[in-house]
């Protein structure tokens, strides 16, 4: 699955002012990623605020990014929850016509075990037209998905075809690449761990910040890929700064802060989230600055 290599950046929706989607914003930031580097997008992730999106907007957000993008990047849509038979009924009903792959969250709150992990993203790979990329974040969930889960998942299903692994667990990493299917992508969902991934075997990242820095993060990851750990690290280090403070207080109210500092986007987030404090954005703003990006 080739078009899932490399960097793909898990899109903001921006918001105006009133709180409804600033489509303008919207397509700034598509073409800034297409123009940079970026070699996929993701709608309505974690990071797209999916759980205050209503389900006309997410069509809407669908339809305007496939509009824009008009198939010069691959596009993954978020489709996932913890009502198996929710996230079936809405792949049954969503048109794909211009999507390439579905990322399927791990099911949340209900903490189910291992063995209920694997029949739910079962009875969603029965139904999915499309390749699933599954997305372990026990950070949100409340469960991890093992990587005996995981990988019991991909040897069943030809249509499941990589995880977006965001557990910030190297050991977790590791088993997985050491053990996974040799056509099986383990992508990193943990920005700060991507680099040592792609050095370790990995296909690339889901990232928040590569959507600010699209240029930068993409071309590290190429280099990690290939191999080129002096030359990839340097640009880690650089980024360090940066990257931290957008997870210090919640995502994605950080990455919104960095792009209304690069005057991609506002800063407005939907409750129960909340803005960035003064004090972060002018912290973003120094590191920006360092960065030579403002």
């Amino acid at each position: 699955m080739t078009k899932f290599l490399g960097t793909g950046v898990a899109l903001i929706t921006p918001f105006n002012a009133d709180l409804s989607i600033d489509f303008d914003a919207l397509e700034r930031l598509v073409e800034y990623n297409i123009a940079n580097g970026t070699e996929y997008l993701v709608i309505s992730g974690t990071t797209g605020e999916s759980v205050t999106v209503t389900s006309e907007e997410k069509k809407q957000l669908i339809s305007f990014i496939a509009k824009i993008n008009n198939g010069r990047l691959p596009l993954v849509l978020g489709i996932g929850g913890n009502n198996t038979a929710n996230v079936i009924e809405e792949i049954k009903s969503t048109d794909f016509s211009a999507i390439d792959g579905v990322l399927s969250v791990s099911p949340y709150y209900s903490k189910p075990t291992q063995e209920g992990i694997y029949q739910h993203f079962k009875a969603i790979s029965a139904v999915s037209p499309l390749p699933i990329i599954l997305y372990n974040v026990p950070g949100r969930t409340a469960s991890n998905m093992s990587p005996e889960t995981t990988l019991r998942l991909a040897r069943d299903c030809d249509n499941i075809v990589a995880v977006k692994e965001a557990g910030n667990n190297v050991h977790q990493y590791l088993e997985l690449l050491r053990t996974k299917p040799s056509d099986f992508l383990v992508l990193s969902g943990d920005d700060d761990l991507a680099l040592g991934v792609a050095l370790a075997g990995g296909s690339g990242v889901i990232s928040v910040i590569g959507q600010a820095l699209p240029k930068e993060f993409s071309e590290m990851i190429r280099l990690g890929i290939a191999g080129k750990a002096k030359e990839a690290y340097d640009i880690h280090f650089k980024l360090m700064p940066i990257t931290g403070l957008i997870f210090s207080e919640n995502n994605p109210s950080g990455i919104k802060a960095v792009l209304n500092a690069l005057e991609i986007s506002e800063s407005h987030v939907r409750l129960p989230l909340v803005e960035a404090t003064d004090q972060l954005k002018a912290n973003i703003k120094s590191e920006l600055k360092t960065l030579g990006k403002s």
